[in-house]
């Protein structure tokens, strides 16, 4: 075991974020925290890393290892290029080199017992060197670089004219050369393309070292993380396997909870009828079962309703009119920015209802296609033509027009004056903004806040035909599965750019690739383009057919099955426990009008006693006192059979 957390919580103000968290990390595990926007895990990462204290419990390394930490946001500056930031990770090696060469200079002009201790010296160094694979640091920074998307123009830059994402992707090649024991990655794949988040999983999987991944990319999840720690509500819950597995174990787990949450609402709601209908039999020993019952229900232990974190959050796309079969025909398109050439002689088309992503590395010219079929810039040459009926939504975030002065509601309210507060509150409780969040005013929201915004207001929108930029950027793993749900509900028509891989996988009807300046056409989701994109790349590329064209052409099959014989069984199961509580019902009406009936001819007979001419002669008064003690008993025994009954 490498690390240890043991009963840590932490609490900002009355905010409790964490709440008795504990796990343990094996050597050389892959693990991943997982949980909503706010769950804590950036805190867990800053509490075991030494960054944040926390208010109870600890996080323990073993002994003499080492702990390496990435963190969101990187404030990296300094004068030295790329290269040779990369290269102080080397340092100690550095300079275990040069002592090398310095002694095999020193060492041809000396001789005798000094030159002995000198290659002793150089001996030992030498062999430290290779085991410090000194031979091979240089090539292996460049392909650390190369593999987090630097291309070889790049590694003269300097770190002061960098972007926040490059800053982040430089801390994150410097951590990986430092190979610590443990790695700690908070949002790694943020400013990765798809190439380099693919080199970055093959990394993680053969380092030899613990990780600790918190990530919003499920695929990235799904590849790496042997080892899921789901944080909910501040507690904590471990699940071995993927992401995937964990996904179908929690909503096990949660059907499960669900499950005995409402059988026991259920048994608690008979008991309550149960001892109503004693107390109602109004008899000494029926009052004494209803209070004993009592009892035992007061010392219940009453469980809490499961989290179903999605029960108000679903959303339903649906355009007002319909357009035509021919959505977007885009021919001989063309751009480039002064000698960037991004592509052209593209041919693209989009038909109703099809869900198309857009992939691609970064700067390949993802963003400026949906730009120029938007208007926003113009195409050196080429026509883009919009179908019959075709109305677009278009997110960009740096487009989207939001009132600063006004708040959240305020802004979708006005936007959409035809909705209640019911459906304003659950559209932005979908994209994380509950509570008092939706009286915010945008101008006090960060930029992921304003992007989630304006993602709702488009997600109102009556378009007919979406086109989205990154649409899952700002959104946790709950977020992008809603949203993923109305895409796929949407009758309209998607075209949209992501490098959320999961995401596509669940969303894309068609791929389209930007690769060699063209676009390459993929009739199938992420897995189906990973299995077909070698072929493809080969075929395609070195066909005669006019490059870039990407054709709205589609196929699909369909799949019946027929009903299994546990299918039959599972049914006639139910038919019969259907027809046994029927039958119960009616026998346990049958037995209470039976007991109503001997009551009111008891209550009668106390009546009759209460006659002076009755009382006077003792021999009626036998009679009547003989029918009491059979009415009785036949109460007592319907009494039994009724509460026995009322228990199956």
């Amino acid at each position: 075991m490498i690390l240890s957390c043991s009963h840590i919580s932490k609490a900002f103000g009355t905010d409790v974020v964490l709440n008795d968290v504990s796990f343990h990390i094996e050597d050389y595990e892959k693990a991943a925290v997982v949980g909503i926007n706010g769950a804590g895990k950036s805190t867990l990462l800053k509490i075991i890393v030494g960054e944040l204290a926390a208010d109870e419990g600890m996080a323990v390394l073993s002994k003499g290892k080492t702990l390496g930490y990435l963190a969101q946001q990187q404030d990296l500056t300094s004068h030295r290029t790329i290269y040779e930031e990369l290269l102080e990770v080397k340092r100690a090696v550095i300079d275990m080199e040069e002592r090398i060469r310095q002694l095999e200079i020193e060492m041809k002009h000396v001789s005798g017992s000094q030159l002995d201790d000198m290659f002793e010296t150089y001996t030992r160094l030498t062999h430290e060197f290779e085991l410090a694979e000194g031979y091979g640091y240089r090539s292996e920074i460049t392909g650390v670089l190369k593999g987090l998307g630097f291309s070889e123009d790049e590694f003269s830059q300097e770190i002061s004219t960098l972007s926040g994402g490059q800053k982040t992707r430089v801390s994150l090649g410097k951590l990986l050369l430092s190979k610590p024991d443990m790695i700690l990655l908070d949002e790694p794949t943020n400013h990765l393309d798809m190439q380099s988040i693919a080199w970055l999983e093959n990394y993680l999987l053969n380092y030899k070292g613990a990780v600790i991944i918190v990530a919003h990319d499920r695929y990235f999840l799904d590849k790496i993380a042997i080892k899921i720690i789901e944080l909910d509500g501040g507690k904590s819950m471990v699940f071995q396997g993927n992401y995937s597995a964990y996904s179908q174990k929690k909503a096990m787990l949660r059907d499960a909870q669900l499950k005995a949450y409402l059988n026991q609402q259920q048994e608690i709601r008979h008991q309550e009828e149960v001892i109503a209908k004693l107390r109602s039999f109004n008899r000494e020993k029926s009052i004494k079962r209803a209070e004993s019952r009592e009892k035992m229900l007061s010392k219940i232990e009453i469980l809490d309703k499961p989290t179903q974190i999605r029960d108000d959050m679903h959303i339903r796309l649906e355009p007002d009119t319909t357009s035509g079969e021919d959505v977007l025909t885009i021919r001989n398109l063309g751009k480039s920015f002064g000698d960037n050439h991004l592509f052209d002689h593209v041919d693209i088309d989009i038909k109703r209802g099809e869900r198309v992503a857009v992939i691609g590395n970064n700067g390949t010219g993802k963003t400026t296609l949906l730009k120029i079929i938007n208007e926003v810039l113009p195409a050196d040459c080429g026509e883009v033509t919009l179908g019959a009926r075709v109305k677009i939504a278009y997110y960009d975030q740096d487009y989207q027009v939001l009132h600063m002065e006004k708040t959240l509601f305020d802004e979708l309210q006005d936007t959409y004056p035809n909705l209640n507060n019911t459906k304003i509150r659950s559209v932005l409780a979908a994209f994380l903004f509950t509570g008092d969040d939706v009286f915010k005013r945008i101008q006090d929201l960060s930029g992921g806040e304003r992007g989630r915004v304006s993602l709702a207001k488009l997600m109102l929108a009556d378009a007919n035909f979406l086109i989205l930029d990154e649409p899952t950027n700002h959104l946790d793993i709950t977020s992008k599965e809603i949203l993923e749900d109305a895409l796929n509900s949407y009758t309209g028509t998607i075209l949209y750019v992501s490098h959320d891989r999961y995401f596509i996988n669940r969303t894309a009807t068609r791929i389209l690739e930007l690769t060699g300046q063209t676009f390459l056409n993929y009739i199938g989701n992420y897995d189906y383009y990973l299995e077909k994109k070698d072929v493809i790349n080969q075929a395609y590329l070195g066909s005669a057919e006019s490059p870039g064209h990407a054709s709205g052409q589609t196929s699909g099959h369909s799949a019946g099955s027929a009903a299994s014989p546990a299918g039959k069984q599972d049914w006639q199961a139910r038919k019969e426990e259907q027809a046994r509580q029927r039958k119960r019902q009616n026998d346990l009406k049958k037995m209470e009008n039976e007991i109503a009936a001997l009551e009111e001819q008891d209550g009668q007979l106390d009546e009759q006693l209460m006659n002076p001419e009755v009382a006077a002669d003792p021999q009626k008064l036998l009679d009547i006192h003989h029918q009491k003690e059979s009415i009785k008993e036949q109460l007592d025994i319907l009494y039994e059979k009724w509460e026995t009954l009322a228990e199956e």
